[in-house]
């Protein structure tokens, strides 16, 4: 059975058949180290990872790259704000996204996570081609692409240009041959970084980095993937495809694949409104499987909203996976064999799981089905085949959840020492004389997580166990 994707370059799902053979040479956006990570890029790092494991499972070899954008207008003004250098600003962060991955249990990209200043040569390379081409031109140090030189300009979003130039906010600069045109190469301000470029002393614009660093590292002239946010379509990744095809003439990407939207409580995540939570902050509340899960409950495509509750069904679905697990190793450890052939209606529902991703790496539908097949395991409790039959499922499933989904399926390290609660509540004690109940509730959902249950009275603070 083929592998569905839904591409958002036609609008709709097709087959999925790689430009060479069995070989996928993939592609994501990735972080912008003026900050720490937040859950909506977990979620994103974690969901390409799975769809690269997932065609890794189903027989492809899959070249994965994802940039890291080391200078742009965000990163400068936080080194102003901090009153660091830039290059002090990016090494904190790319330290605390590399931490993130490693707790989060991503893999760092197989082929290259390349930063942008490491590939500054490539960039002036390109754009001087775009400018001998007609695409691209310079005006006093800045060079901006001609976005009406490339006929299919809005082929992505789905927009015409004229329909931009009314939709779209542009700023006035008198220096552009028109309003819509983007910056490829920006001149350097006093006290910004700065490259040496045929223009004068610049700095890369944001978008020519992801045409250059892709197609050089992935050393092809077509993508098969390009992956990214749905916030990206326009005008970040539209402006891909124009610098790119313009300069090979080639399609840029074969398939263009984008996941939805994060948001906290049904609001926007934003510091101003007090819910950005980082991936540091989140994975101390929350384990990192269940976050995971949590994000596997969606298709990937869909908008989801992030609240503690669905943490806590994510955590309550694992369960079941654990206990389950929990079971197949015992019987396995007891000398019982895996069952060489499952009942008929058993292996349909192996088969449907693998259906369900192959249908545009549906894990929502997946994993329903993948509780379906334990409901039917469990129906064969009594029977001479259970033992074999839940050993053999459940060598199926630690595989497909370990290997395709990435959990760790870490077993509870048991009950908190006794010492450790007794400073949790002294700590929470503090932040309720300091009216900090904010603080103080978060404590005590930690403690109940962990199995205490927090009861306040006339005599203070009292705990048991859940």
């Amino acid at each position: 059975m083929a592998i569905r994707i839904y591409n958002s370059l036609t609008k709709q799902k097709e087959d999925f058949v790689p430009i060479n053979g069995k070989t996928v040479n993939m592609y994501s956006c990735g972080v912008t180290v003026y900050d720490k990570c937040h859950i909506g890029h977990a979620r994103s790092l974690y969901i390409f990872d799975v769809i690269k494991r997932y065609l890794e499972y189903r027989g492809f070899q899959v070249n994965f790259v994802r940039n890291i954008t080391d200078v742009d207008d965000k990163i400068i003004a936080k080194a102003n704000q901090l009153k660091k250098t830039f290059e002090d600003v990016v090494a904190e962060n790319i330290a605390f996204y590399e931490q993130d991955l490693k707790t989060l249990g991503i893999a760092r990209a197989n082929k290259a996570e390349p930063r942008a200043t490491e590939n500054i040569d490539g960039m002036i390379s390109h754009i001087q081609q775009l400018i001998a081409k007609g695409a691209a031109y310079e005006k006093n140090g800045d060079v901006y692409f001609s976005v009406r030189s490339f006929k299919d300009y809005g082929k992505l979003s789905g927009q015409s240009v004229d329909k931009m130039l009314e939709a779209v906010r542009i700023d006035v600069d008198d220096k552009k041959n028109d309003p819509l045109d983007f910056a490829l190469w920006k001149k350097s301000k006093p006290g910004e970084p700065f490259w040496t470029s045929p223009w004068g002393d610049g700095r890369p614009g944001w978008h020519i980095e992801c045409s250059v660093m892709s197609l050089r590292h992935l050393n092809c002239t077509t993508l098969d993937i390009h992956a990214g946010g749905r916030d990206l379509i326009f005008p970040h990744h539209e402006n891909e495809i124009a610098q790119a095809e313009a300069l090979t003439g080639k399609p840029f990407a074969k398939y263009w694949i984008h996941h939805g939207l994060l948001t906290i409580n049904g609001e926007k995540m934003a510091k101003s409104l007090g819910n950005f939570i980082t991936v540091e902050d989140a994975v101390k509340k929350f384990a990192v499987d269940d976050l995971k899960w949590f994000f596997l409950a969606s298709h990937y495509a869909s908008a989801i909203d992030f609240r503690d509750e669905k943490i806590t069904e994510a955590h309550k679905a694992l369960e079941r996976i654990k206990i389950f697990l929990s079971e197949a190793k015992n019987f396995s450890q007891a000398g019982i064999k895996p069952c060489v052939v499952c009942p008929e209606h058993i292996e349909k529902q192996k088969i449907a799981l693998i259906a369900a991703m192959d249908d545009d790496f549906n894990t929502a539908h997946a994993i329903g089905i993948l509780f379906e097949l334990l409901t039917e395991v469990y129906k064969q409790n009594g029977k001479e085949i259970y033992s074999s039959l839940v050993v053999c499922i459940g060598q199926f499933v630690k595989d497909f959840v370990q290997n395709v989904l990435g959990l760790a399926l870490v077993e509870s390290s048991g009950k908190m020492a006794e010492e450790e609660i007794a400073r949790c509540l002294a700590e929470r004690q503090q932040a309720r004389l300091d009216k900090n109940f904010k603080k103080s509730d978060e404590i005590r959902d930690l403690l109940k997580n962990k199995g205490v249950i927090v009861e306040d009275g006339k005599d203070g603070q009292r705990w048991r166990w859940s």
